[in-house]
């Protein structure tokens, strides 16, 4: 069988020639706070992604992404982190023991539904080969998913150690490859092919980044204008799904602010029209990169990081969809959305930047 394993090591030379433009690109401008370099997650100092997106024969669609916050060996170098949950419908492996003791020692893994055991187990034979970790008895692994069983031959569970150290040994800072790539390969958002999107915010002293895996439904709304309607999309296709987000940041805070800002990704998600569904599960894992010596913010200097969070995680959906490719997998086929349409629909509102 046709087997494709696509790495973050290649991601330069795919988005060099990408003609799909992003959503600021293409003069949507979400909110008011400038970006970073890359408008991406990896704008946080210390942050890498890596991916491994599999493709195999007609019906497999599917792949893993890495968020790594830092160089060093995380177990040994934890961070601060939290996770909030919008709506429980999902399967986020290790979210019991951060919620308790506020802090990440793995790397942030996404994927299909049924592949989590699998990417964890592969998470965990590659943190224990760590140097430092020789004697290290628990290990608690992260790893998020979406379901990609429409365009994904899900029960097959065909990502495994291969796919995981892959994403991992090829995360990078930069650029981040965006659309139907890694754990957004087999994805689907608003009826349309979604995948993984990332954007930032610089707020102040501080830069916050995001990353999403979209996977869900609801009436698409695109800089506050109803695009899915015009586009006669709404009432198409399931409104279940989920998003998975990510944040990062450098600013010096704790879990209890950390979850705070993971709250305000969800504002973010509904700005986009999300219908928040019985079977949505929507989650959002946020951590920071800071390592001490620094006193920590203040309750009243966290607004700007709230809007970063928000700002940043609707840009970043709009990007998973302005960047997919429409994908033909496991008996279907996904559109991509079409993003000259969208960008006629928002001239006539007047609310393009360019």
């Amino acid at each position: 069988m046709m087997r494709i394993l696509v790495a973050a090591c290649c991601v330069g030379a795919v988005l060099a020639q990408s003609p799909k433009p992003r959503a600021r690109e293409a003069g949507i401008v979400t909110g008011r706070l400038p970006v970073g370099r890359w408008n991406a997650i990896t704008d946080v100092p210390g942050v890498r992604v890596g991916y491994s997106t599999l493709v195999r024969g007609g019906n497999i669609r599917t792949g893993v992404t890495a968020i790594v916050p830092h160089s060093g060996n995380l177990f040994l170098e934890k961070v601060p982190a939290a996770i909030f949950v919008g709506n429980g419908f999902g399967k986020l492996m290790g979210s019991t023991q951060v919620e308790e003791l506020g802090e990440l020692e793995t790397p942030v893994l996404l994927t299909g539904t049924l592949n989590v055991p699998r990417v964890a187990d592969a998470l965990l034979e590659y943190m224990l080969a760590l140097p430092g970790n020789e004697q290290v008895r628990s290990i608690n692994a992260v790893v998020g998913e979406t379901n990609d069983g429409y365009l994904n031959d899900i029960r097959g569970r065909h990502v495994g150690k291969d796919e995981v150290f892959a994403a991992l040994r090829s995360a990078h800072d930069g650029a981040v490859e965006e659309g139907a790539v890694g754990a957004g390969a087999g994805t689907v958002a608003f009826g349309y092919k979604g995948g993984i999107g990332t954007s930032s915010r610089l707020a102040g002293r501080y830069t916050v980044g995001v990353l999403v895996q979209s996977n869900y439904g609801g009436d698409l709304m695109i800089a506050g204008i109803p695009v899915g309607r015009e586009l006669q999309r709404t009432g198409q296709g399931s409104k279940d799904g989920s998003c998975m987000i990510v944040i990062a940041t450098d600013a010096p805070v704790d879990a209890r602010n950390l979850k705070r800002m993971a709250a305000r990704a969800m504002l973010g998600m509904g700005r986009t029209g999300s219908s928040g569904s019985n079977g949505s599960g929507d989650y959002a894992i946020a951590f920071s990169t800071h390592r001490g010596g620094q006193t920590l913010l203040a309750n009243d200097a966290m607004t700007p990081l709230f809007e970063g969070v928000i700002e940043a995680t609707e840009e970043a959906i709009n990007n998973s969809l302005f960047k997919a490719e429409t994908v033909t997998s496991n008996g279907h086929t996904v559109e991509a959305l079409p993003v000259e349409q969208v960008l006629e629909i928002l001239r006539a509102h007047k609310v393009l930047n360019k």
